[in-house]
């Protein structure tokens, strides 16, 4: 009865990090990696023995998120393929870059240092949510024609698979207003591309813990299920959203975010 009370509660928790996920196109992860770390990891619980557990278990719920966003956002024609994929192999280098070098970069002041940063970006876009490029609407996009920089967009998201692997967090903080407010996209066509840009990717980090026997799999299909159907939901909720309602959520998440790693520094 234990298992299967716990299973129904990863379940409503992938419900509403697939919903948050997918409406801001930021995958989910860090929402359930301190989740899981507080209430299910040893000793606050017997879940996860390991951090690695914990995030190859998140990765699981991130990919099924994401595939289930990407199904909901390709229907409804507002994945950027032009820009999501190039962004997508982009983001790939820059993770396996991370990955070699992220001993040197994740000390208490890389922490303190962009988690500052990430929380004045998000303050930043919070005062421009009332701004021309944070409030275009989709109707007045081209998806298939509007012109952007592919050198900074490709540049921008080798940065972000390099950020995503040191710090362990979701690209789709930063590739969101990357997208918004350097590219000019509308906020629900970053959303939705972010969302396939973090299909792809986190396909080579499940396997990867896969292999390494990092996921704990009655806990990651349990939110993993979750996740797709909340994804389906916040996909829905995009659509009908203002898209500057898109960028305070997002402000929010980067501010909170910010705080956390900045934290995680000074406690180091």
């Amino acid at each position: 009865m234990t298992e299967l009370l716990s299973f129904a509660e990863l379940f409503g928790v992938g419900i509403g990090v697939g919903l948050v996920g997918a409406l801001l196109g930021i995958g989910g992860g860090l929402i359930m990696v301190p989740l899981f770390m507080l209430t299910m990891m040893t000793p606050n619980g017997s879940t996860f023995q390991t951090v690695q557990q914990v995030i190859g278990t998140s990765l699981f719920g991130v990919f099924l998120n994401s595939v289930s966003g990407t199904i909901a956002y390709i229907r409804q024609k507002r994945v950027m393929f032009r820009a999501a994929l190039p962004f997508a192999a982009a983001t790939i280098p820059g993770a396996f870059l991370g990955s070699y070098v992220t001993e040197y970069f994740s000390g208490p002041g890389f922490s303190i240092t962009f988690g500052v940063s990430l929380a004045a970006l998000g303050i930043f876009m919070f005062l421009k949510s009332r701004s021309r490029r944070a409030t275009a609407r989709v109707e007045d996009f081209d998806v298939a024609h509007a012109e952007f920089s592919y050198t900074i967009g490709i540049t921008l998201s080798f940065f972000v698979g390099f950020i995503s692997s040191i710090l362990g967090i979701g690209g789709g903080v930063v590739h969101v207003p990357m997208m918004v407010f350097i590219l000019g996209f509308p906020a629900q066509i970053a959303v939705a591309t972010s969302t396939f840009v973090l299909m792809v990717s986190s396909v080579i980090g499940v396997a990867s813990h896969a292999m390494l026997g990092h996921i704990v799999w009655t806990a990651a299909v349990a939110v993993g299920c979750g996740a797709f159907v909340g994804a389906q939901f916040g996909a829905k909720i995009a659509k009908k959203i203002r898209p500057s309602w898109i960028v305070i959520l997002l402000s929010a998440i980067m501010v909170l975010l910010g705080c956390e790693l900045f934290w995680r520094g000074v406690s180091a």
